[in-house]
């Protein structure tokens, strides 16, 4: 088991393989379908709108060699005003894959959290950037979230609604798997793989009558 205390840096990003298993500590923000899409419009793509450089510059120093949980966090308002995160499972990632390498480069991202894996092209970015792509386990949302010891703010939750909004919260030992790493390795690549292999075997046995 290793240990990450964010933000992080590109060689400690280095030393992960796939297969390792991680623990995380420090702060984090949730990000899904319409964080990745604003990032990207408002910051990836050119100059940041007047309107949004607040947020925007908000996010960078938690983005930079920082760490993005695909996430939408089932929250409760307690009688101090503060949230508590009761629930915390992670998101189908393959989603992001439009928008996941733009921000990662952009901002300097060393890691992405998540459930299904990746495609391609996140594959290639987290090889040039330094990056990593961790597995959550699903069906553990309230695990999960005893993993989240707080709740530091929250923005764009109005506009997006509560569960695409950014929750930046921080981690205490959160436990993921790495399975992308910063050396060109894929364990959802591999899987495909083998089962495309695996896939065209039955078929020639199944043809040929065996």
């Amino acid at each position: 088991m290793k240990h990450l205390d964010l933000p992080v840096s590109r060689e400690a990003i280095a030393e992960l393989h796939v297969g390792d298993l991680v623990t995380i500590s420090g702060v984090v923000t949730t990000a899904r379908d319409a964080a990745h899409k604003y990032l990207v419009e408002n910051a990836v793509e050119g100059d940041t709108p007047e309107s949004e450089r607040e947020t925007i510059e908000r996010l960078r120093p938690i983005l930079r060699d920082g760490i993005i949980y695909h996430c939408g966090p089932v929250v409760q308002r307690e009688d101090d005003g503060t949230w508590r995160v009761v629930a915390a499972g992670p998101t189908t990632s393959i989603r992001e894959e439009p928008y996941q390498g733009p921000i990662i480069e952009h901002f300097g991202v060393r890691g992405v959290i998540g459930k299904g894996g990746m495609g391609e092209k996140t594959r290639q970015a987290c090889e040039r950037a330094g990056a990593v792509y961790l597995h959550a386990v699903g069906g553990a949302a309230s695990y999960l979230a005893s993993h989240i010891v707080e709740v530091i703010d929250v923005l764009k939750a109005e506009e997006f609604g509560l569960p695409e909004a950014f929750w930046i919260v921080r981690f205490d030992r959160f436990p993921a798997v790495v399975t992308i790493d910063a050396h060109g390795q894929s364990l959802h690549r591999d899987v495909e793989s083998v089962s495309a292999e695996r896939f065209r075997e039955i078929a020639d046995r199944i043809r040929d009558g065996q």
